[in-house]
């Protein structure tokens, strides 16, 4: 398999997992009466299996944090809104509402990213063929939720 068709079908996958996420961690924040600790819970089975992951691979590219500027460890900052946002929200949005608007900020954020190369990112120019393609990704998505 080339290396690019693994990278399309892992992030596919991964794709396929955020509505699923959703919808299982607003359950969980439901049953248990608190989306926060359903987040709580949420973080320990991420910490549980990236340890593991981790083990597997080497403790040794952790200890190269304290070298990293300390901007990017935000990201984790990021990881927490959005899993406390879709708990919370989702019970009362509905799943594919939630998810929708998370997919026009992917859209809307990806394209300033690589507009910009913002983060490091590889310069992608935001061209009229470009935006015409993201608005049709949007309108497509906006309609799977009208319908």
């Amino acid at each position: 398999m080339q290396p690019t068709h693994f990278y399309a079908l892992t992030m596919l996958a991964a794709g396929i997992g955020i509505p699923v996420l959703a919808a299982l961690n607003a359950q969980l924040g439901t049953r248990l009466g608190s989306p926060v600790a359903a987040a709580v819970v949420l973080f320990c089975v991420a910490l549980a299996a990236s340890l593991a992951v981790l083990a597997w691979m080497g403790p040794r590219p952790i200890l190269a944090v304290a070298t990293v500027p300390r901007h990017l460890l935000l990201a984790g900052l990021l990881v927490a809104f959005y899993i406390l946002s879709i708990t919370f929200i989702a019970p009362h949005f509905g799943v594919g509402n939630a998810v929708f608007f998370v997919l026009l900020g992917q859209l809307i954020s990806a394209a300033l990213i690589d507009h910009f190369g913002l983060f490091g990112a590889p310069v992608s120019p935001l061209g009229a063929a470009r935006a015409a393609g993201i608005a049709l990704m949007a309108a497509g998505v906006f309609l799977t939720q009208r319908v």
